[in-house]
């Protein structure tokens, strides 16, 4: 194999975003053959803008049997990506599946273990991982420049959306057609690194979480979380879609300093001593280590989604290491599933966190749903908005 046939499922917001650049050969060693939409006006905008020789399937099932395609991007809303990506394995065909994976942590583990049955890859569109801020920052922490990790606060409030956006489809921000808001639709990307950049996950969580505080929606759109580590560190999350204007800012501390992301740029506070040493060994009642401002340069530029598409094409042809596994998918997904159950039962919750009982908790949401959703369908540009 030469090239990689790449066929599309779902043609909304992202799932157009995939489309324009692959038809466009913006991705070395891939050619985009098919997409798939239940939606007759989509494929209708497939058939006058991505060429004659991109073939149009109304149905999943229709396009994995064709013969046209060797991998598949998975865009649809979230609670379809499990089966469409099993459904996909069972036809032989590599699947690359936009974020989050699923709603829930059991789903994800369904899909390793139905990727596990065949040789097929499996890869999640965690294009956030190309960034080399957080590169870098990976790895001056798994490096151990950084020292023991103390403590680590993230606050991503960017995420404003009006209303109209919500109302744009049926789907979003329900219980049963997304399983959930701003953790589960936007902060898939910072809840991935969060965990990835460090190499760590908590042990527990207790959040809080505000639904429709904002909005006219049923789902969380504020969220402020606390978390533990093993090694005695602690952490805090706080997001929301309803602050305008936001702020994004990741500080990490250890025992050798601080290093801080923000306006695209990382900083490092490099102590000359580790603290734990300082502490020891100094007399003087008053001090703190010496400490150096270091402006790390950051090499190469953030490729986003191409990215990780083109990574995954690599791996196809030429053995390439996954940039984003799926077997990483559950990750993220653990700690937004933790938020909700911690806030939901006003509890603690330990990792990892009982499936089940977050599975039935959220059915309970669903079945219990009195919400009615007034909804302006529409797809629309995503350009610029991650």
């Amino acid at each position: 194999m030469n090239k990689v046939r790449w066929g599309i499922v779902g043609i909304g917001n992202m799932g157009t975003s995939h489309a324009n650049y692959l038809s466009k050969g913006e991705v070395k060693g891939a050619e985009l053959t098919a997409v798939c939409d239940v939606r007759p006006e989509r494929l209708q905008w497939a058939k006058e803008n991505l060429g004659a020789g991109v073939q149009l399937f109304g149905q999943a099932e229709q396009m994995y049997a064709s013969g046209l395609v060797d991998a598949v991007l998975i865009a649809t809303p979230h609670y379809d990506h499990p089966k469409l990506s099993m459904l996909a394995f069972e036809h032989q065909l590599h699947v690359l599946c936009e974020k989050p994976a699923g709603v829930y942590t059991k789903q994800v583990r369904e899909m390793n273990e139905a990727s596990s049955k065949t040789d097929k890859l499996f890869g999640i569109m965690y294009n956030q991982r190309t960034n080399p801020l957080y590169q870098k920052l990976r790895d001056l922490v798994t490096s151990g420049e950084l020292g023991e990790i103390r403590r680590t606060n993230w606050i991503i409030t960017t995420w404003y959306r009006p209303q109209s956006y919500y109302d744009s489809g049926g789907w979003r921000a329900t219980w049963a057609g997304e399983g959930g808001g701003v953790l589960l639709n936007q902060d898939p990307h910072q809840l991935d690194l969060w965990q990835w950049t460090i190499d760590m996950m908590p042990v527990r969580v207790r959040a809080f979480c505000a639904f429709g505080k904002y909005h006219n929606i049923e789902v969380e759109d504020d969220v402020t979380a606390y978390v533990e580590y093993s090694n005695g560190a602690t952490g805090i999350f706080v997001t929301t879609t309803g602050e305008a204007p936001g702020t994004n800012r990741y500080e990490i501390t250890g025992d050798r300093g601080k290093i801080v992301i923000e306006d695209n740029k990382l900083t490092f506070w490099r102590l000359r001593v580790s603290e734990r040493q300082f502490n020891a060994e100094f007399k003087g009642g008053f001090g703190q280590p010496e400490c150096w401002k270091c402006e790390v340069p950051i090499n190469g530029e953030e490729t986003g989604h191409k990215g990780i598409t083109q990574n995954f094409t690599d791996a196809i042809l030429k053995g390439s290491s996954l940039l984003a596994p799926g077997v990483e998918g559950i990750k993220g997904l653990t700690l937004s599933n933790a938020m909700h159950l911690s806030s939901w039962l006003d509890d603690w919750v330990e990792l990892p966190i009982d499936e089940d009982l977050y599975y039935d908790k959220l059915q309970e949401k669903i079945q219990q749903s009195t919400f009615v959703k007034v909804t302006n369908e529409k797809t629309m540009d995503t350009e610029g908005t991650y």
